[in-house]
C-alpha cells in the first residue's frame, strides 16, 4: 500500500512524571502513539521506562520530513531546559521552524 508522506505530521514531546524524563518523536496520529508509549508496544525503547506518559507540547508540521527536522532539532539540544522553554515561549517555536526547519 502507498502512503503519502504529505500529510499533517507532528513533532511531540511527552513527558513522565514517574522518571521525570521527556521524549520527543514524530507521528501523523498523536493520541494513537501515546497510547502505544504507553502500552509498551515498544519493546526496548526509551519509553519502555514508564506507562505514564502524557503530553507535554505538540508542534504542527505540514509534513513528515519536516516533523521529522523538528524532532532531530530538539533532540540535539539535549536539554530539559530548552524544551521547557519551548512550551512557554511560541515565538521560539515560530523562530526555529523559520530558521532551522523550513528555511534549510
Amino acid at each position: 500500500m502507498f502512503r503519502c508522506l504529505f500529510l499533517m505530521h507532528f513533532c511531540y514531546i511527552i513527558y513522565s512524571k514517574s522518571i521525570d524524563r521527556y521524549y520527543v518523536g514524530e507521528t501523523d496520529d498523536f493520541l494513537r502513539r501515546l497510547s502505544e508509549h504507553n502500552s509498551g508496544v515498544f519493546k526496548g525503547s526509551y519509553t519502555k521506562q514508564a506507562n505514564d506518559w502524557e503530553e507535554f507540547l505538540i508542534i504542527e508540521c505540514n509534513n513528515r520530513y519536516e516533523a521529522r527536522k523538528f524532532e532531530s532539532f530538539i533532540k540535539r539540544m539535549k536539554s530539559k531546559t530548552f524544551i521547557q522553554k519551548l512550551k512557554s515561549d511560541k515565538d521560539l517555536v515560530r523562530q526555529i521552524f523559520a530558521n532551522q526547519i523550513s528555511g534549510a
